[in-house]
């Protein structure tokens, strides 16, 4: 493997840094021990610029090759590996209320559906609300997984290497 360039990031299929390495998952470094690596990523990925920089977070993410509407000199980043769905999110449908053809045969609508009158007259009689799930929202507001299909790899940057030139 050739030398590589300082602030080069590499994927490794190894779990750990090798040797000049360090992982891209957002730590903290020091402006001081690592003023060559600093001069190259500034505070893009974070730090206070005084005495620390940060490294980028590839951590459960898919990078990008910069274009206008995603820029690397501002270090963005997007997506999110759950996602709860909201209301204008989801596409225009119906949570159909439902009944029973035959006569009722309780007076309790508790995990029953609506049924027609018998010679009873349970709906006169009953005494108790339709439960609220009948016509409720669905989903319970949890969130589903929204990630791509993955292999285990680290990205790495060099920290040491090469000055690249910038011409």
């Amino acid at each position: 493997m050739s030398e590589p360039y300082l602030g080069e990031i590499r994927l490794f299929s190894i779990p750990y840094a090798p040797k000049g390495w360090l992982p891209c998952n957002g730590q903290q470094l020091s402006i001081q021990q690592n003023q060559a690596l600093f001069s190259l990523l500034g505070t893009i990925y974070g730090g206070d610029g005084v005495r620390t920089f940060a490294l980028p977070n590839l951590q459960g993410r898919a990078p990008l090759h910069p274009d206008p509407a995603h820029r690397l000199d501002q270090g963005q980043t997007g997506g999110e590996e759950a996602h709860v769905l909201t209301p204008a999110e989801m596409p225009v449908h119906r949570h159909q209320a439902y009944g029973a053809s035959t006569a009722a045969t309780s007076s309790s609508p508790a995990g029953s559906v609506w049924a027609k009158p018998s010679a009873n007259d349970y709906a006169a009689a009953a005494t108790a609300s339709m439960s609220p799930a009948a016509l409720a929202t669905a989903g319970q507001s949890s969130a589903h997984g929204n990630m791509q299909p993955y292999t285990v790899i680290t990205f790495c940057i060099a920290v040491t290497g090469l000055y690249p030139s910038r011409n």
